[in-house]
């Protein structure tokens, strides 16, 4: 029987061990940033524009971070990306420390998108890195071993820990994530690869040849579609989930972070048996069993009156979109060229990333449009309800147009 992957490829483990550490600091991020903001505010709109500010970028700034990485050394660029995000999140604890000023929330907003505008470089880079680190067939299990770490640390260890954390001092948080940012950084630079041949073209060639690919490939292109559709009304649901949790349940900090642990138990299980899952039934009906869930899992949520059952519900959700993504990746880095991955990879995540923040900012809207016709708790159930039936019509389209090949 073979070593597992992590033990026998000495670059997939630094990339491996940094991503866990990169994520467990991510994951302290996904409590910390939204709980400093509500320390800041009570308004929806301004929590929810701190959210849209960190994956803006990923709408702005996507397609040229494409073109960038297939010019660039991916390993160094990585690295650099992570020291990065390293000061920015310094500056964030700094904020932390000194007293909330009326405009507070909007520097905070402000420093979540300059965090996202680097997570951009790092997140498309290390993801087209790793089939130059691992055999194609290897694909699947790398990629559902990175994405059950990332679930493990950055969901499932992270958000407790941030609520630990928080309780001795709300930028302690911030002060972890520097320090294992730093230490990510030094493991990526020790991966050694073999000479790459970077794109020469123009930068505007460059792009344009990504974007022409890109556009002949119909059924790459109906996936990026769908996957912004999801993540669109994914972090409508987010943005608001925090509100939620403190005025609808009654959470307090550590409560809501093992409901985020909650979602990571299922996130690791849906990455580990993703494999299987698509031997025992088909990829094909894997994907649609994905989008289902995802509809399920949103009503359930906005009906409940529970912890636990909005626990339940994310394990299901995180579960299939776990799924979703072992399928999907592990397909597009098959399917595009080594040469051209970084830029299609880039716009298939500008569709697919780029739906965020508007999807954040939805969010936020909709509750303080709905306060005016119903009650704040009624409001703040409106966007799980309504995810649930958008996702209903997702799966109809799914069903017409996604054939995978």
């Amino acid at each position: 029987m073979a070593a597992p992957l992590v033990i026998r490829n000495r670059n997939f483990r630094l990339l491996f061990t940094a991503g866990a550490l990169t994520n467990l600091g991510d994951g302290v991020l996904v409590l910390a940033v939204p709980w400093l903001a509500a320390l800041m505010t009570r308004d929806a709109v301004a929590i929810a524009a701190v959210a849209a500010a960190a994956r803006l970028p990923w709408l702005l700034f996507a397609l040229p971070a494409g073109v960038i990485i297939d010019r660039s050394d991916r390993r160094k660029l990585i690295a650099r990306a992570d020291l990065m995000r390293a000061g920015i999140v310094l500056a964030i604890l700094l904020l932390a420390l000194g007293d909330p000023a009326p405009g507070a929330i909007w520097a905070l907003a402000g420093l979540a998108f300059l965090l996202g505008s680097a997570e951009v470089l790092r997140d498309n880079a290390a993801q087209t890195i790793l089939p130059a680190l691992v055999d194609p067939d290897d694909l699947e299990a790398a990629n559902g071993q990175l994405w059950s770490t990332e679930q493990l640390t950055g969901q499932f260890i992270g958000p407790p820990l941030a609520g630990v954390l928080i309780s001795a001092g709300i930028a302690v948080p911030f002060g972890l994530d520097v320090a294992v940012l730093v230490l990510a950084a030094g493991l990526v630079w020790l991966i050694s690869l073999p000479p790459q041949v970077p794109s020469r073209a123009r930068f505007a060639q460059a792009l344009a040849e990504g974007i022409a690919f890109m556009r002949g490939d119909a059924l790459l292109l109906r996936l990026a579609v769908v996957l912004g559709l999801a993540n669109f009304i994914a972090m409508a649901t987010i943005t608001v989930q925090v509100l939620f949790a403190q005025e609808v349940l009654g959470l307090g900090a550590a409560h809501y972070g093992m409901v985020l642990s909650a979602g990571a138990v299922g996130a690791i299980c849906g990455s580990l048996l993703a494999p299987r899952a698509m031997r025992l039934i088909g990829t094909q009906a894997c994907l649609f069993l994905s989008i289902a869930v995802w509809g399920a899992g949103y009503a359930s949520i906005g009906l409940s009156n529970s912890g636990w059952v909005m626990g339940l519900a994310l394990t299901a959700i995180m579960a299939a979109a776990m799924l979703w993504n072992v399928i999907t990746v592990s397909w597009r880095q098959r399917r595009i060229p080594p040469a051209m991955l970084g830029r299609v990879n880039s716009i298939y995540r500008f569709f697919g990333w780029g739906s965020m923040p508007l999807g954040a900012l939805a969010g936020g809207a909709l509750v303080v449009l709905a306060e005016q016709q119903m009650s704040r708790e009624m409001a703040l159930r409106a966007p799980f309800l309504l995810a649930g039936l958008c996702c209903l019509a997702l799966l109809i389209y799914a069903l017409a147009r996604l054939r995978l090949e």
